[in-house]
């Protein structure tokens, strides 16, 4: 039908769409007594095989609607020791010097996960700018006990999606707010009131990254962020997303 709407003689694709083009240029000579030409490439596969692309290692996109910077910057973040350098060859201009100096810390230092972060600055910046690239740095830094304060409850939702999380009514921060210990205990983020009070004196739990230091304090729709989440932690990683409805 491309032949015979717009002349097209070439059909380019992934190796595994070869049977269908070479169908295709078969078709071409039988029914229209021309030439037509296929041109292929070889897939990119992690280091165990699986195929790169949206069906097999995840749906990733282009589009900040469909995957946000966020996601997509830990995307690469998460690649494979095994498929890092691969992927910074494919998919990013960094000069083989540099290439090779990631490859060598690889090497010796895979814990630092240099190679890693280079490949997802590098991408992100790529596709959605140096702007979306800090924003997806700031919220991954998050997940370690940096700041909210900078990010919409947007951004709060989609870091915080795989977390768990609890619905508080609006009407719970009526008048003076809803007390911390009271907070803790109805979004099960502590067992009881007591424990609460235990992990406040400790200095154990946050409210929007800020350390909670009076156990008597009250939580009101001015400590949410856009007045929808709280975001609650207890210790070093345990989260909790308080979500106001």
């Amino acid at each position: 039908m491309l032949h015979d709407r717009h002349g097209c003689t070439v059909q380019m694709g992934g190796s595994d769409q070869w049977g269908n083009i070479t169908a295709g240029i078969d078709l071409i000579r039988r029914l229209r007594a021309e030439q037509a030409h296929g041109l292929v490439f070889p897939l990119v596969t992690s280091s165990s095989g699986v195929k790169f692309g949206k069906t097999e290692a995840g749906t990733v996109w282009l589009d900040a609607e469909l995957t946000s910077p966020y996601r997509f910057y830990q995307f690469w973040l998460n690649t494979e020791d095994a498929d890092v350098v691969d992927y910074l060859k494919f998919f990013t201009w960094l000069p083989k010097a540099e290439i090779e100096a990631l490859a060598q810390a690889v090497a010796e230092e895979p814990h630092r996960r240099a190679a890693q972060r280079t490949l997802a600055r590098e991408v992100t910046q790529m596709v959605h700018g140096e702007t979306a690239l800090a924003r997806a740095e700031t919220a991954s830094e998050v997940l370690f006990g940096g700041d909210v304060s900078d990010l919409s409850a947007a951004e709060i939702r989609d870091i915080f999606e795989d977390v768990p999380s609890s619905e508080v009514p609006r009407t719970a921060f009526d008048g003076e707010g809803l007390g911390v210990l009271d907070l803790l205990d109805q979004t099960n983020v502590t067992q009881s009131k007591g424990e609460a009070r235990r992990l406040i004196r400790s200095g154990g739990v946050y409210l929007n990254s800020a350390r909670v230091e009076d156990e008597n304090r009250h939580v009101t729709l001015a400590d949410a962020i856009e007045g929808q989440v709280l975001v609650l932690r207890k210790g070093r990683k345990k989260y909790h997303l308080a979500v106001v409805v």
